[in-house]
């Protein structure tokens, strides 16, 4: 009799808890319907805001594309739709298309345009500002030119050793050679260098006549 009154409690039991448990279900099972469809929603958003942002760029080079038959002015007259960085992107291909034309006034306004709306710590900002001062040369200001050079090679910046040899050139245009020479030889121990920095650093060893070799001496001749 005992066990059949165990039996009894032990089922009795079971279904209040079976009934708790269904309870909860239809108390609080929303919430798991909400989490689910927020999960299968984002994923959803996601696909499609990914669709869209690559449908926007395939339009945005389309344009460009088509707009390289207008030359530089057609280039700068592309729709960013909005964004800073096409913006940018946009000058620095029309201030390309300004210098294949011969307009350095014009290549230079442009580049300066794209390092002012590029967004900041991007490296198009620092694209366009290095450009510049390719650009500009000896006519660009000598403080604002060393100033610019500082900040581009920087340990570690994007375009760290194309900077220096910036900084090297504005050197040999102060003429200040025997300065040139030994930043020269710094650049040249980099590592990194392309092969065709290297046979431009030559080059510009052998136009001060100092030995073009990374190792050879600080300079021959005054």
């Amino acid at each position: 009799m005992a066990n059949q009154n165990d039996s009894f409690i032990d089922e009795v039991t079971d279904e209040l808890r079976r009934d708790r448990l269904y309870g909860a279900f239809r108390r609080f099972g929303w919430i798991g319907a909400v989490v689910i469809l927020a999960i299968v929603g984002g994923a959803s958003w996601r696909e499609y805001s990914n669709s869209r942002d690559r449908a926007s760029a395939q339009a945005f080079g389309d344009a460009v594309l088509a707009a390289e038959d207008g030359g530089a002015a057609g280039i700068a007259d592309v729709d960013p739709q909005g964004s800073s960085v096409r913006a940018a992107l946009t000058e620095l291909l029309a201030a390309g298309a300004y210098m294949a034309e011969g307009d350095d006034a014009a290549s230079v306004a442009a580049l300066s345009e794209a390092a002012e709306i590029a967004p900041e710590g991007d490296v198009l900002r620092e694209l366009a500002q290095l450009k510049r001062v390719i650009a500009a040369g000896s006519a660009m200001d000598a403080s604002e030119r060393d100033q610019i050079l500082t900040r581009l090679s920087r340990a570690g910046a994007p375009f760290e050793l194309l900077a220096l040899e910036q900084k090297a050139v504005a050197l040999i245009d102060a003429g200040r050679r025997e300065d040139a020479i030994t930043l020269i030889r710094q650049i040249q121990q980099k590592n990194g260098l392309s092969q065709a920095l290297r046979n431009r650093l030559s080059e510009m060893m052998i136009a001060l006549g100092a030995d073009p070799a990374p190792n050879g001496d600080m300079a021959s001749g005054g």
